[in-house]
């Protein structure tokens, strides 16, 4: 049977938690040269912390056993089935494991990287196939012990915000995402959160009123904030053409918010709005207080993620 927590004797007889699992001083293997993958690896990022990702899965994980030749989970596989492991994401503890997309090796999984985040998070099939080369162990978490998780260790929302933020101006760039066409349709983002989730977060963040007309953000600015909107609607432009409305429910300026970057675009209010402004330390506490608001966020990051794969 799978070891909930680290409490277990289980756990310790199987795992020496201070010696085997300090990656800090493992030393990296190469990497075999292989094709593009559609998604790197989270940990290939230097903003992943392999530290933090331990602490978040150890108090809420299941251990897992998966020997020489078998496989973690299948590409396409999707979410939902009875044997289906299409909501469950893991932190490699020993063993290596392949990744394989399309025929084509497309990664290595090496201790105390994280793999598979990315159906978890979208609700999503599976766009590898990750194959263990030896027999491996892995911690996993299924979306309900996710969330458990984020409450206590609510530094892992950010940390991953900012992995996959990369990632996603990375795949934007690779597609031409970013540029703006003239014939293009206009993206209409809303439903991050439902009416009673907003509700709560107002009552954590008084939100501010902006009349129509005013500019929320500019191109260059420093993010330092996050806005979600409660009431009305926001026309993000860039190079003076809307491509995105933004109404209640929707967030915009998350990315920048993550890292301090600059702004990709400009927000304008298109109605009088209620908005809600977000800055890295609320975020964190929202995620400790409300682990669903930080759920949701990553979600929206992955679902962009996932499309652009």
């Amino acid at each position: 049977m799978p070891v909930v927590g680290w409490s277990g004797r289980d756990c310790n007889r199987d795992i020496n938690m201070d010696e085997e699992l300090d990656f800090s001083s493992t030393a990296p293997k190469p990497i075999p040269k292989a094709p593009v993958p559609p998604a790197p690896p989270a940990a290939r990022s230097p903003l992943y912390n392999p530290q933090v990702a331990l602490a978040f899965f150890r108090g809420a994980a299941k251990l897992e056993e998966v020997g020489g030749g078998k496989t973690f989970f299948v590409e396409n596989e999707k979410s939902g089935g009875f044997f289906s492991k299409g909501e469950r994401m893991y932190l490699l503890l020993e063993g290596e494991i392949g990744l394989m997309a399309k025929g084509a090796f497309v990664g290595l999984i090496r201790p105390g990287e994280i793999f598979g985040e990315m159906a978890l998070l979208a609700k999503a099939p599976r766009l590898a196939t990750a194959v263990a080369k030896v027999a491996c162990k892995a911690l996993a978490l299924d979306e309900k012990s996710f969330q458990a998780a984020l409450q206590k260790t609510p530094e892992f929302a950010l940390m991953m915000m900012g992995v996959m933020v990369n990632r996603l101006r990375q795949n934007m760039a690779r597609k031409g995402a970013g540029a703006v066409s003239v014939t293009g349709e206009v993206t209409e983002k809303h439903d991050v959160f439902n009416k009673k989730q907003l509700a709560s977060i107002a009552d954590e963040l008084a939100p501010m009123v902006i009349p129509a007309g005013k500019a929320i953000m500019h191109t260059g600015d420093i993010g330092i904030f996050m806005y979600i909107v409660q009431e009305g609607h926001v026309a993000i432009s860039m190079q003076s053409k809307i491509v995105e409305r933004v109404g209640p429910g929707g967030v915009f300026g998350e990315m920048a918010m993550v890292d301090n970057s600059s702004r990709a675009a400009n927000a304008t209010a298109e109605t009088d709005c209620s908005l809600i402004m977000v800055k890295r330390t609320d975020f964190l506490d929202l995620v400790k207080s409300k682990p669903e608001f930080g759920m949701s966020i990553l979600r929206t990051i992955a679902e962009r993620i996932h499309a652009l794969a």
